[in-house]
């Protein structure tokens, strides 16, 4: 497949400082991502429902307003794909899943997050794949698309915001919102060489978000960018009430932090290569080095480190994740088991082994793991690691017997029990010529510290611009 030159397409950042400067339309931006679809989307599996009628509307609104120099909000006729279990009152939320009552999309109507993205003036352009309830693998059997790579059709997009991150990458919209309980935004950011951010956990409210684990869940922006994600996140972060693990820290000024340098920031390096169980791409020390290179080049001060209790902090993530949505599920698992499918509910079943003794243990454990993360955070700024050692899987490989497997050498599920915020940067291909990706981690409610040591490191690099393959 070959992307013509008229459909390779402005970052988010620089769609949207375009269309401000009369030289973009958000029309010609609109049919330019619905064309790439319309070639690409029966090979990749990105979309569930598109809304294309009530988006060329929409662009056409926002062109009338540019052409009257009107005051416009951040988003202004930029294309947003939306993870579906984000609730959107124009399409049905299905979770991909034949489990999920319609009428728990119909009864939410549009979701916290959505409608923040909509007041921005982003134009959704649909509801984008996910794993089922955002969890296990891609299920042939079962009437959804699966999710493949533009670097390589024949490989996995990653999960569980698989659709978010491949239409980001394939050029179908320019920013996304994907979801994040073990690394669902950041391990499909990964196999796709986009840029995601998983969020301090209560910054972006879960109102009207199908749950899958309530500690755990996390709302979060991919794009091409840091500074993509930083616009997003400008606009979706905040309290709500409706969410009662929102917080009400204040919000920073997440794209004013993107000052290009890291001069006076010191950064602790941790490569994870002990914990690398299913092996090592050939080429990731090397891409991890150069990168952290990079960083130092920004003006951070590197320093080795170790993180503290990983697998201690893995280990209370599964016992969580599965003890929750255990409890979320329990009831339609007796009801519609044939109706999941097979890796989802075999992860969810898992749940009903784990007691109330075990659930509580495991908060225990969560508790000292954050606090020696905060102790490691008063010595350095920002923790940087690999985001995983293996890029992105051949669908054939995937075990739906044995779906955590795919984690064996991602460490991705660290963070979600500690809450810290995490960005997942690509850093150039792996040995199968599709990307690799390192993680940047900062303390709760330091996302503006973390988007600055992407940005730095990106203006410096180009991994994050360039065009997959399968697309190119």
């Amino acid at each position: 497949m070959t992307l013509p030159a008229e459909h390779v397409l402005p970052s988010l950042t620089a769609a949207a400082a375009a269309m401000r400067r009369h030289e973009l339309t958000a029309t010609d931006l609109l049919d330019r991502v619905l064309a790439t679809a319309d070639k690409y989307d029966p090979t990749l599996g990105v979309y569930l429902t598109r809304f294309d009628e009530r988006a060329r509307k929409q662009a056409a609104d926002a062109d009338a307003k540019f052409a009257a120099d009107l005051p416009l909000p951040p988003l202004a006729g930029i294309p947003v794909g939306v993870k579906d279990i984000l609730a959107h009152s124009y399409a049905k939320t299905t979770a991909q899943s034949l489990v999920l009552d319609p009428a728990w999309g119909a009864s939410v109507g549009d979701c916290t997050v959505v409608r923040r993205l909509e007041a921005a003036g982003a134009i959704v352009t649909g509801k984008v794949t996910t794993m089922e309830f955002a969890i296990g693998l891609p299920d042939p059997d079962k009437p959804f698309p699966i999710p493949r790579n533009p670097w390589d059709p024949a490989r996995w997009a990653g999960g569980s915001s698989s659709g978010s991150a491949s239409g980001v990458a394939a050029g179908m919209f320019l920013g996304a919102i994907g979801t994040d309980t073990g690394g669902s935004i950041r391990m499909p950011a990964f196999f796709t060489g986009t840029t995601g951010l998983k969020p301090t956990f209560g910054r972006v409210p879960k109102s009207g978000v199908v749950p899958l684990s309530y500690t755990l869940d996390h709302v979060g922006p991919i794009a091409r960018s840091a500074a993509d994600c930083a616009l997003l996140l400008s606009v979706i972060a905040g309290h709500d009430a409706a969410d009662p693990y929102s917080a009400a820290a204040p919000i920073d000024d997440y794209v004013g932090a993107l000052t290009g340098d890291l001069n006076g920031i010191t950064i602790g390096v941790d490569d994870l290569d002990r914990y690398a169980t299913a092996g090592i791409d050939p080429l990731m020390q090397q891409r991890f080095t150069a990168a952290v290179d990079v960083l130092r080049e920004a003006g951070a001060t590197i320093v080795p480190i170790e993180l503290p209790m990983y697998p201690e902090a893995m280990a209370v993530g599964v016992v969580v994740l599965m003890a929750e949505s255990h409890a979320y599920h329990r009831r339609t698992l007796r009801s519609q088991w044939q109706d999941y499918g097979k890796s989802t509910r075999l992860l969810m079943a898992v749940g009903s082994a784990i007691g109330g003794a075990d659930y509580v243990q495991a908060q225990r454990v969560r508790r000292i793991a954050k606090e020696r993360m905060a102790e490691l955070l008063g010595t350095v700024d920002l923790v940087v690691t690999p985001t995983g050692h293996l890029a992105a899987p051949t669908i054939d490989s995937l075990d739906q017997l044995r779906p955590l497997s795919i984690l064996d050498s991602m460490h991705t599920p660290y963070w979600n029990p500690l809450g810290n915020p995490v960005l997942a940067v690509p850093i150039g291909l792996g040995g199968n010529k599709t990307p690799l990706s390192m993680s940047i981690a900062g303390r709760h409610f330091a996302e503006a510290s973390v988007l600055r040591a992407g940005d730095a490191y990106q203006r410096r690099t180009d991994h994050h611009s360039q065009i997959p393959t399968a697309v190119r």
